[in-house]
């Protein structure tokens, strides 16, 4: 009998752990190598701390309002940076140990250290005390993840300009925050940090926030961060910066002079390839620095595969997970592809977003006018019983065949319940197949079903016009 497959793997975030138990599960001998903590970026200093973080904000939100429900308050709501910072910890170090109870469980081995790819089956691994060791595997899977890019004009030191690692300490509360990015980071930090306190401004290069979004599900966001005080300054970009006595001055292109106390700088993510040993090995960059993958996960060197941010497509924990999924597959002879068009995604924002499919915007690109349907929160009972109404759902599909080509949400729960309409796409539903499913009452649910129905302008809850 054939002795198992060795597997090693690059990286121990949400690709390489998910890729190191699936290989397990399929009888595969694996070793994984990791310099920091299990988890990687999205559970130590990513996804789950910020949300741990939002999670009080959001919590904060409806107590200032509590008395509209019926709750007196004897004060009102205080934050505490360094219980919240705390219970963050807390949260990341319990998932960090059930992770690694999880590869114990596998027989997954486990080496802390740096590793360099040496030829296409060993990897050189530089151990914490600066020793060396080797791995010698039938297979590679790099997932190394990437970092926050760095420019020059904005020099890290932790506190007065963060990156979102060091913002995820709250190191302090500041009076004035100049965020430079209004993607997903930095939208998610402008409502964690503006309802902590900060009089805080995003200056964003593209012509709105969250720019890759649906523009209305921007639109809904630009005006829930300005309720909370949030400047948006799109459509230019920060060209020079000044230290003075009180924190910083910030030059716009147009000539505009922004005072801060400290920057968050979130201008998007580099690929982690450097010092991996991939020219040595012959693996193919692109033009970004991602390493090049086909629909196997597998690079241009056999048997080296990568996963997750490095390759560059879509920078979401999930996603680098399924691909660890599909990349074991192949490295265990079960020849399988990753597809991509079905993807949902959750942005924490608040109130949070989730989307799944192409934009209204992408849509028209093909030359496809849409049939979209819409339900607002303020016309959803469940929204009103909780006292939180602001929120929309919009459908989109395929005029001539009512196939469902995205969804977008926005409001309460949004990103979970955007897997509903993910499902519907997984499964090439059309937009009358949900809306003609019962769904429970009262429930948010219901806007769904709702927006679903009014592709075809049949919501009962929402007036329109006869054609």
């Amino acid at each position: 009998m054939p002795s198992p497959r060795h597997i090693a793997i690059l990286g121990a975030g949400p690709g390489g752990y998910v890729a190191a138990i699936r290989a397990a599960q399929l009888g595969a001998r694996v070793t994984v190598i990791e310099n920091r903590s299990l988890g990687g970026v999205c559970l130590n200093w990513g996804c789950i701390p910020s949300k741990a973080l939002l999670s009080v904000v959001e919590l904060g939100e409806k107590l200032k309002k509590a008395h509209e429900l019926g709750l007196q308050l004897s004060q009102p709501p205080a934050y505490v940076p360094s219980q919240m910072v705390e219970r963050k910890n807390r949260v990341v170090g319990g998932l960090v140990k059930g992770i690694a109870t999880l590869l114990k469980h596998w027989g997954v081995s486990h080496v802390q250290g740096t590793g360099r790819l040496v030829n296409d089956r060993t990897v050189r691994v530089t151990l914490a005390d600066s020793t060396e060791t080797s791995v010698q595997a039938d297979g590679i899977i790099i997932a190394t993840g990437s970092s926050a890019s760095a420019l020059p004009m904005f020099p890290v030191d932790g506190y007065d300009i963060m990156t979102s690692q060091e913002a995820l300490e709250i190191p302090r509360i500041p009076e004035r925050l100049l965020i430079v990015g209004g993607g997903v980071e930095g939208c998610e930090f402008a409502s964690l940090y503006a309802g902590l306190g900060s009089h805080v401004t995003v200056v964003e290069m593209m012509s709105r926030v969250l720019p890759l979004e649906d523009e209305e599900i921007s639109a809904v966001i630009e005006r829930e961060l300005k309720k909370r005080q949030v400047r948006i300054i799109a459509g230019s970009a920060v060209k020079a910066v000044e230290k003075t006595s009180e924190g910083f001055t910030a030059e716009l292109d147009d000539g505009e002079r922004l005072g801060c106390v400290a920057i968050l700088v979130s201008v998007g993510r580099r690929c982690n390839t450097t010092g991996l040993g991939l020219e040595e090995v012959g693996v193919k960059l692109g033009d970004m620095g991602e390493i090049e993958v086909d629909d196997r996960l597998e690079t241009n060197v056999p048997g080296v595969y990568a996963i997750g941010d490095v390759v560059g497509k879509a920078m979401l924990a999930h996603v680098a997970s399924a691909q660890g999924k599909v990349a074991v597959e192949n490295l265990v002879g079960n020849p399988k592809i990753m597809n991509y068009d079905v993807v949902p995604a959750g942005i924490f924002t608040l109130p949070e977003i989730g989307r799944v499919g192409l934009t209204e915007q992408e849509i028209r690109e093909q030359g496809i006018i849409p049939s979209i349907g819409r339900f607002r929160y303020s016309a959803l009972g469940k929204a009103h019983a909780v006292g939180d109404t602001v929120g929309l759902v919009k459908i989109l599909a395929d005029p001539q065949t009512d196939r469902v080509l995205g969804a977008h949400l926005v409001g309460a729960h949004a990103a979970d319940l955007v897997h509903e309409a993910a499902l519907a796409m997984q499964l090439n539903a059309k937009a009358r197949d949900v809306a003609d499913m019962i769904h429970a009452h009262p429930t948010h649910a219901e806007a769904l079903m709702e927006s679903f129905e009014d592709v075809e302008g049949m919501a009962i809850h929402q007036a329109r016009k006869r054609s």
